[in-house]
């Protein structure tokens, strides 16, 4: 599968933005979906995933409670929906696919990408 996010930019502090990844192949259904960012000189972590069906989603501390992940299978997108948004948030964000069930957090666990989408939020 091919992903391709779009949807980032530059906000204020507090501000709210959706991200959007539009997935390119017929099992995108079939597949469980992450968001992850990378910060400049940091490791690439994980922001919030989704299963297949789209019932079970699991977030890191640093955005639970403001991001909210969600997807439409029917039209082969997932969603990063971010709210309250902090000078920390920023980073480049990616989109990345899983082909095999239960949790994941690593990088390695997934094995297709998007190319990122950078979000900065000043201050």
């Amino acid at each position: 599968v091919q992903l391709q996010a779009c949807g980032g930019g530059l906000v204020q502090t507090g501000a709210s933005l959706r991200l959007s990844c539009t997935a390119s192949g017929p099992t995108f259904s079939d597949i469980a979906m992450g968001w992850f960012r990378q910060a400049p000189g940091k490791e690439r972590d994980l922001v919030a995933t989704i299963s297949f069906g789209g019932l079970n989603t699991r977030y890191s501390d640093s955005v639970k409670g403001r991001f909210t992940i969600s997807r439409d299978n029917a039209a082969n997108v997932v969603y990063l929906q971010m709210n309250d948004l902090k000078p920390e948030d920023t980073a480049v964000y990616y989109c990345a696919a899983r082909n095999k069930p239960g949790y994941a957090s690593l990088p390695s666990d997934y094995v297709s990408w998007g190319q990122g989408t950078q979000l900065t939020v000043s201050s």
